[in-house]
């Protein structure tokens, strides 16, 4: 496995690498979700290359840019035990060597859900992964559900671009009391993640009662609200029922395929889960 911290180094070793090629960004501190991709990678891909960066250009003033968890040796030890080719570690000076700037591309779906909290957010996201593309010129890039409107607008971009790359979704890998597993997790308390299992009751919930027949958003988001709310320590940012698709609120009856997210204040630390279910088929 191969490190490299230049865009020239990396460009320079890029050019001896053919075939299928499998790319994960990460913003390092790995768990069992960023190692899941890579796996999947490994297993889709005759390659596999991984990025550790912590992007400044999608954190806003006040979030946790400077506080973010760093470990990268032991992120290296961990990529160790799969077929990653590479791992390219930039710092800010590779990425943005003049000054921070993000790309022209902007869709609508940067102000909806995690757009209205997070209102720089997907800008960043966008300009970064645009950036690392470029770079690293992979066929295939995988992303985890866990982000699904991450997912949903990175595939629009490729789209829109025509950008020749595969995103791949990845299914959501959870805590065993049903925390979808993030790096922000390490933010919080033995206390919070005592309680936080009542994310995943509120979705299973929502997924129970979609399962018994319920075709209304409203009493969908009510139920599931109504169990958030039962744990004091929880401050709702929002709960929210949208076309899996287009990321389109529904109001009143539900049809089609869904996308049931949420996004929650436990103390400090803000954590988001979704599912989706299809009302033509079989629940995914």
């Amino acid at each position: 496995m191969k490190n490299i911290s230049t865009i020239k180094e990396f460009r320079k070793w890029r050019k001896n690498i053919s075939g299928t090629i499998g790319f994960v960004p990460t913003m390092g501190a790995l768990h069992e979700g960023h190692l899941s991709l890579v796996s999947k990678s490994n297993k889709t891909c005759e390659h596999t290359i991984v990025s550790i960066y912590i992007n400044p250009t999608q954190f806003a003033k006040g979030e946790d840019l400077d506080t973010y968890p760093q470990m990268v040796r032991a992120d290296l030890d961990k990529l160790s035990q799969f077929e990653a080719d590479c791992v390219f570690l930039p710092d800010n000076s590779e990425m943005y060597p003049n000054e921070i700037i993000t790309s022209n591309y902007n869709s609508d779906l940067f102000k909806i859900l995690e757009g209205k909290s997070r209102p720089s957010f997907f800008k960043g996201v966008t300009t970064i992964v645009a950036k690392l593309f470029d770079i690293i010129e992979p066929t295939h890039a995988f992303f985890g559900e866990k982000d699904y409107q991450q997912f949903t607008i990175i595939k629009q971009m490729v789209s829109d671009l025509d950008i020749p790359i595969q995103i791949v979704p990845c299914p959501i890998i959870r805590e065993e009391n049903g925390l979808a597993m993030s790096s922000r997790n390490k933010y919080l308390t033995e206390y919070e993640f005592s309680v936080v299992a009542t994310i995943f009751k509120a979705l299973e919930c929502g997924k129970n009662i979609l399962k018994a027949g319920e075709i209304h958003a409203d009493k969908l988001k009510r139920e599931i609200t109504q169990i958030i709310n039962s744990e004091s320590a929880f401050q709702i940012d929002y709960v929210s029922v949208s076309n899996r698709n287009t990321l389109k609120e529904i109001d009143g009856e539900l049809e089609g395929e869904i996308l049931v997210s949420i996004a929650v204040f436990l103390g400090k630390t803000r954590l988001i889960d979704n599912f989706t279910y299809s009302l033509s088929e079989e629940h995914i």
